[in-house]
């Protein structure tokens, strides 16, 4: 009976922990090791993550992930000999500000999105902006509902790369999951080329840029 009571008890104290683990004050680590996977289905698409580390196991580094399309120049003054300033970041360290970007108008481009994805953390998603129309972006210019900064565990570098991606026309629902772990993320940034109205040649070009960050 004494080791029936003393199960029961330690079955609330962990059904406990993992109600307070989802409160939404809490920050995810960006990888957690042993993590399982989870799947969240919003409307029509389901998005499967995890937050193990690792990186997305699709064969291509994530700078050939829309090879074939036309490049333009990306330019970032927060981006030096291909390391990312500390400010960018969401550490004691930075001031969780986006990078400033800079680049040249796209003839026919109506919108842009922007990525910023951590391929080293299962393609964990920092940035995601959708509608964009400027090209000229200051530093700190996303809000914290579409940009958080790099934040590997310490004592880690990881890469970060971010698309700048000049479509005909915007599409339904930019996807990914914004600070999560993103194992679909090749599909996603390619399916901008055919969620559009038209089915298919909705991307014109992108712009890509990769740097590491190294946490204190």
């Amino acid at each position: 009976m004494i080791r029936i009571r003393m199960t029961a008890a330690l079955a609330a104290v962990v059904s406990l922990s993992i109600l307070a683990g989802c409160s939404k004050e809490t920050v995810p680590a960006e990888t957690s090791a042993g993590a399982s996977d989870i799947t969240v289905t919003e409307g029509s698409l389901e998005e499967t993550y995890d937050t193990s580390s690792g990186s997305e196991p699709t064969g291509e580094d994530n700078g050939s992930l829309l090879s074939g399309h036309v490049t333009f120049e990306l330019d970032s003054v927060d981006l030096k000999d291909g390391v990312w300033d500390n400010v960018i970041s969401n550490t004691d360290a930075g001031e969780n500000k986006s990078p400033e970007l800079k680049w040249e108008p796209v003839d026919g481009a109506k919108l842009y999105v922007i990525y910023m994805v951590d391929p080293d953390g299962g393609n964990w998603l920092h940035w995601k902006s959708d509608g964009v129309t400027e090209t000229d972006l200051p530093e700190g210019w996303a809000s914290s509902m579409e940009y958080v900064g790099p934040y590997p565990p310490s004592g880690t570098t990881h890469t970060y790369d971010v698309y700048v991606i000049a479509l005909k026309k915007p599409v339904e629902r930019l996807r990914g999951l914004f600070n999560g772990s993103n194992m679909k993320f090749h599909e996603f940034i390619k399916g901008l080329d055919t969620d559009a109205e038209g089915g298919s040649g909705n991307i014109i070009s992108y712009g890509y840029l990769s740097g590491t960050f190294t946490s204190p």
